[in-house]
């Protein structure tokens, strides 16, 4: 695996780097919607709880399950249109209450953090957009200017007041994440309070109002660990609908070396050379972060390959 800035980019699950375009112009479109969702070619799945539907096929895959519009279940709440692919065939989600009963015994509820990891790209790209919406939708029913509750619009992406007239859109909050290196090029990792014991990963935390993203990063990781940074380089960014952050991953030089955790957010910290992280991986003492996190792929620039397979996650 190459380890350079474009393979961190590309490699990052969830992302939009998957042949789908969201046609955000289309949400208007009423009549252009309504010929979509009627074409035969068109793919719908449903999402419920930030569930959805996916299929073990025999050959190994694992694949979201989706059917022609025309067999979608009947749905009284709302339907996303999530963009089309190369080949012209449009993608919806309806927001249910519950997933749909499947005849095929091989298909399963699963949540992101489970189907992020076995879907191919464009899948786990598709459940991204479609759960970051559910989400949304869920949470802000009503209009935060008077009170009134809002309706749908935009095929999924707008709220609208028809009290007082304003429009609510998808929340998204940044959140930094940064691979923190010293002058011996060790890298520092964490363990937040609620992991498990050995679960090691690189620091993160949100953007507050009036603050730049890379004074995001210094505040955070001083705050944490007690650690100063200077140098501060973006690299890739990852929606991670738990449920509305936007992750923008970054390395960082570090200008101090003692740790001070703060005990709240962070339990232990501790600074790995290469050989001192493989060896922690190849004794369990340490797990590597989530598979489907920007996380790992930070780890990995650094480590210089893929963290290990078939480590407990």
């Amino acid at each position: 695996m190459s380890t350079t800035p474009d393979s961190v980019v590309t490699s990052i699950p969830l992302t939009g780097a998957s042949g789908i375009d969201r046609a955000a112009h289309r949400r208007l479109d009423e009549a252009w919607l309504a010929a979509a969702w009627s074409h035969p070619s068109t793919r719908v799945f449903v999402v419920s709880g930030g569930q959805v539907l996916i299929d073990d096929t025999p050959d190994g895959r694992t694949e979201l399950v989706m059917t022609p519009a025309f067999e979608a279940p009947p749905t009284e709440t709302h339907r996303y249109f999530l963009g089309t692919d190369e080949n012209g065939v449009s993608y919806f989600a309806l927001q249910k209450g519950a997933l749909p009963g499947r005849i095929d015994q091989s298909a399963r509820p699963a949540g992101l953090r489970e189907a992020g990891a076995l879907l191919p790209q464009r899948d786990a790209a598709l459940m991204a957009h479609a759960v970051a919406l559910e989400n949304w939708q869920r949470l802000h029913r009503f209009c935060s200017r008077c009170g009134e509750r809002t309706v749908v619009a935009a095929a999924g992406h707008i709220r609208r007041c028809p009290a007082c007239g304003a429009e609510h859109y998808p929340r998204t909050d940044p959140a930094v994440i940064m691979l923190v290196t010293d002058e011996e090029d060790r890298a520092l990792l964490g363990r937040q309070v609620h992991w498990p014991v050995g679960r090691f990963s690189t620091l993160a935390g949100f953007v507050e109002p009036g603050e730049s993203i890379e004074e995001a990063v210094v505040r955070e990781v001083y705050e944490e660990v007690g650690v100063t940074v200077g140098d501060v380089e973006y690299l890739a960014s990852q929606p991670w609908p738990f449920p509305s952050s936007l992750m923008l991953g970054f390395t960082a030089r570090a200008t101090s070396s003692e740790i001070r955790v703060d005990g709240e957010e962070i339990h232990e910290a501790r600074w790995f050379s290469r050989d001192e992280l493989s060896a922690a991986f190849a004794s369990g003492e340490v797990l590597p972060p989530s598979g489907i996190s920007i996380a790992a792929r930070l780890v990995e620039f650094w480590f210089g390959k893929p963290l290990p397979a078939g480590v407990p996650r």
